[in-house]
């Protein structure tokens, strides 16, 4: 039995699926009633054009617990988890897909590991259920590919049946397209995360809502994460390194075709004279690149009084 104090608050983005989220909201509460805890639902409507306002409408007046914010248009599923996280009271925030396809019954597990000391705990669709080209063949070459250039290794990136203590989420703040990456974000902020195996059922109503583009933007998110993952605190590392590699090649260079020229030969049309000036010039727009990247860290981090470090605990004298 759970710690009845202990709020759950469950997150669920939807965009047309008036079909599916009043089966779901059933589940769930069964679920978390049977488990005696107490919670939250949360429903954030990111401007369905179907009659899923109406429905969602319509069940605030059945279910006590249930909360629904509706975006003024569609925003994508990075900013209706934002707003959810942002509305939540929850010591423990849970996000499940609103398609049925992810399976309440394994909440409680999440949120048993949760409470034995991780930070963050992912589900992972061992089984999916899913159709195997346009679906599972790029979902498993995305899961390898993000884990190589996080270095955070985990199966499924992707699947949305998550639990978060509430202060992870404080930490994260998420914008673009980054909800597919919260592990990676958490990961940034120090969390100790956990992957168990959840179950995975085939979709009964509606249709996905991914398509072909969705492995581009995967790409150049996942290039942002890079970046951020490597030189978030110390972008000058990055930029600096490479500038002041590219200044002393083209010094090199120069130096060969100064005394070339000093010998008598003409070094006017050698590629190697163009080479050493570009050269040159990328080294030193890279370094000031580095130089401005310091000071919009610094400002990014002083105006928001945002710390370079997470502290998980404090013991002895101190913390009193």
């Amino acid at each position: 039995m759970s710690d009845i104090k202990q709020l759950i608050s469950i997150i669920i983005p939807v965009y047309n699926e008036s079909e599916s989220i009043g089966f779901l909201l059933e589940e769930v509460i069964n679920v978390m009633s049977l488990h005696q805890f107490n919670f939250e639902l949360i429903v954030v409507n990111d401007g369905s054009k179907d009659n899923t306002y109406q429905v969602l409408k319509e069940l605030t007046l059945k279910i006590k617990e249930l909360s629904v914010i509706s975006l003024r248009k569609n925003y994508g599923q990075t900013a209706a988890m934002s707003a959810g996280f942002d509305n939540s009271k929850g010591d423990i925030v849970i996000t499940l897909d609103g398609d049925l396809q992810n399976d309440p019954n394994d909440i409680p597990k999440l949120i048993s590991e949760i409470n034995n000391g991780f930070d963050l705990v992912c589900g992972w669709r061992f089984d999916r259920k899913d159709k195997l080209i346009n679906r599972k063949i790029p979902s498993k070459i995305a899961n390898k590919l993000i884990a190589q250039v996080t270095g955070l290794k985990l199966h499924d990136y992707g699947c949305s049946l998550k639990a978060f203590k509430k202060e992870i989420i404080d930490d994260i703040k998420l914008y673009g397209e980054l909800h597919r990456f919260l592990p990676v974000l958490a990961n940034i902020e120090g969390a100790k995360i956990k992957e168990i195996k959840v179950n995975h059922r085939s979709r009964q109503y509606g249709s996905s809502k991914y398509g072909i583009d969705r492995t581009f933007r995967v790409l150049m998110d996942l290039l942002t994460l890079w970046f951020m993952t490597k030189f978030l605190t110390r972008p000058m590392y990055g930029f600096g390194f490479v500038g002041i590699i590219s200044i002393l090649i083209s010094l090199v260079m120069s130096s060969y075709l100064i005394v070339l020229k000093i010998m008598g030969e003409d070094i006017g049309n050698r590629p190697l004279l163009m080479f050493a000036l570009i050269l040159g010039i990328a080294g030193v727009q890279l370094f000031s690149f580095g130089l401005l990247s310091e000071l919009l860290i610094r400002t990014y981090h002083e105006s928001q009084s945002r710390p370079i470090y997470r502290i998980r605990s404090i013991s002895g004298a101190q913390q009193n």
